[in-house]
């Protein structure tokens, strides 16, 4: 066996040491030098060639072979090859096997031997990118300690020793500053791939990175004892975090904060001065905002589980303290307990009650022309509508303090005849405005919303199946409709097109024989649907 040369031995020595420096695998290195003699080749022999590079793992030689094609018949000299000579070279060779025939080691000149280093230099670069994401891939979610490299554009480029991260601006808390050689430690929530640049995104403003950071700081966490529900911050100011304890025994709040506070104080000082409140969970969603509205006092909430909306009542004296600086506490509070929090102030919920209490009053007084003070019997007994009142039985509306079954019964009839004699009012003006039947009884608007529509020239159901939604949204201004809601009202009116029904007296509202409106078919017989408003 031969000795290598000096140069196939320094080949196998650099390819050990690049490796060992970018933490991969000298066969990625011998690879990449391969790739880079290969384009070498083809730049001397002719870029038509088909070159194959081999560098040998033991002794460092590198081969030189062009790839050709076992043919038939030959069309192209340059890539193809004929079975009768093919078999002189390899008596098993068949059709369309692929021989190699070597080629003599070329001298590298210096226009090669640069592009060969810059093949190399990409491989390489491109292996290591490929170890880092294998390394890190696993690894999102934990905390990771690194050096600065160098800031770039408010952009923290961080040596993690086999790597290296980004911390973007906006992963960086604000007035935090570093400098080339810190140490810093930085929740690590995205590893990808990436053509050019880093693929590890580390973070300082993330929410986990405070939840993580209590892991590390209270064993009782690590060791699932307390469990951290929700993480809310505003990063470099103050964040909240919610916990519960599994264990009767052990006070979740007292765990976080520690002897003399010194768990606490770890985190805040890890994070820059960020202020941590640190608030008792709940299943109970509103003793959970109001623990969330902590250090701020609570006297009554009321909530709107269909939108997620929580409004909250405070004392005059707490309601700065409840919203905080710039909305911070309230906007902190949400973000936490996952509900939109409205605060409003005694003194603001007393009025809002009284104005309500008094348009109610006025609107009994003027619907059913009763005396102000029955009027605001009704108000104070939770009656909200001459409806609510017609559909509620005789006996409790005599159980008011004040009333008696003959006044009950007086109300009762005076709020039906009330309503029939704004039914009667409506059919009057559908059959002025020559509405369609089957606009009329079209049940996602209200019989009100259609004569707005028929004032407007919509007339029939497909005069409205035929709007856009931004134009019934221009025509309903007090819906306050959405995109979707509107979309959702102008699919329904065209619900009869796809059934191949066609619409009901295309003309207007044909008269019966008295002069009235014919009724639709529902229980009151008076032609006029009762609905709630869209």
């Amino acid at each position: 066996m031969t000795t290598p040369s000096l140069g196939r031995v320094e080949l196998l020595r650099v390819a050990e040491a690049v490796a060992q420096e970018k933490g991969i695998s000298p066969d990625e290195v011998l690879e990449a030098m391969a790739q880079a003699i290969q384009t070498a080749a083809r730049r001397k022999y002719g870029l038509e060639h088909e070159i194959v590079a081999e560098v040998d793992r033991r002794t460092g030689e590198i081969r030189l072979y062009r790839q050709l094609e076992v043919v038939e018949t030959v069309e192209d000299t340059i890539r193809e090859l004929p079975l009768d000579i093919a078999r002189k070279q390899n008596p098993d060779a068949e059709i369309g096997a692929i021989i190699l025939e070597p080629l003599p080691p070329i001298d590298l000149g210096r226009i090669s031997a640069q592009s060969a280093k810059q093949v190399i230099v990409q491989k390489v670069r491109e292996a290591e990118r490929e170890r880092q994401y294998d390394e890190y891939k696993d690894r999102v979610g934990e905390i990771i300690v690194g050096e600065v490299k160098r800031v770039e554009h408010g952009n923290v480029l961080v040596d993690l020793g086999r790597g290296e991260a980004i911390m973007r601006r906006e992963d960086v808390i604000p007035r935090e500053m570093f400098q080339p050689k810190d140490r810093v430690r930085g929740y690590l929530y995205d590893v990808r791939h990436e053509l050019r640049g880093p693929q590890l995104f580390l973070s300082r403003t993330h929410p986990q990175l405070m939840a993580k950071l209590f892991e590390q700081e209270v064993p009782e966490i690590y060791d699932n004892i307390i469990e951290i529900k929700s993480v809310a911050r505003d990063p470099g100011s103050r964040a909240k975090i919610a916990v519960i304890s599994k264990d009767s025994s052990i006070d979740p709040v007292g765990a976080c904060v520690g002897m003399r506070g010194s768990r606490v104080q770890a985190v805040v000082q890890e994070l820059a001065g960020e202020k941590v409140d640190i608030i008792p969970w709940s299943p109970d969603d509103a003793t959970f905002v109001v623990n969330a509205l902590a250090p701020a006092e609570v006297s009554k909430v009321v909530l709107d589980p269909d939108n997620r909306r929580i409004e909250v009542v405070v004392p005059d004296d707490q309601q700065h303290i409840a919203i905080g600086r710039r909305g911070q506490n309230v906007r902190l509070a949400s973000q936490l307990t996952g509900w939109a929090i409205d605060i409003i102030s005694e003194t603001q919920e007393s009025d809002r009650r009284n104005d309500e209490f008094r348009n109610l009053t006025d609107m009994f007084v003027d619907r059913l022309n009763v005396e102000e003070m029955i009027a605001q019997l009704l108000a104070t007994e939770g009656f909200s509508s001459v409806e609510e009142l017609a559909d509620t039985p005789l006996d409790e509306i005599a159980t008011i303090q004040g009333f008696d079954e003959e006044i009950a019964a007086a109300l009762k009839e005076r709020a039906e005849q009330t309503l029939e004699e704004e039914a009667d009012q409506l059919r009057e003006t559908c059959e002025t405005l020559g509405l369609t039947q089957d606009l009329v009884d079209f049940e996602p608007l209200s019989v009100q919303s259609i004569i707005r529509l028929g004032e407007n020239g919509v007339k029939s159901l497909d005069d409205l199946a035929d709007l856009a939604a931004d134009e019934l949204i221009d025509l309903l201004p007090d819906l306050g409709l959405s995109t979707d809601e509107a979309g959702a009202i102008i699919m329904a009116a065209r619900a009869h097109w796809f059934d191949g029904e066609e619409p009901t007296d295309e003309e207007g509202v044909e008269p019966s024989t008295d002069g009235e409106v014919p009724p639709a078919d529902d229980d009151t017989g008076d032609g006029v649907k009762e609905r709630e408003p869209a």
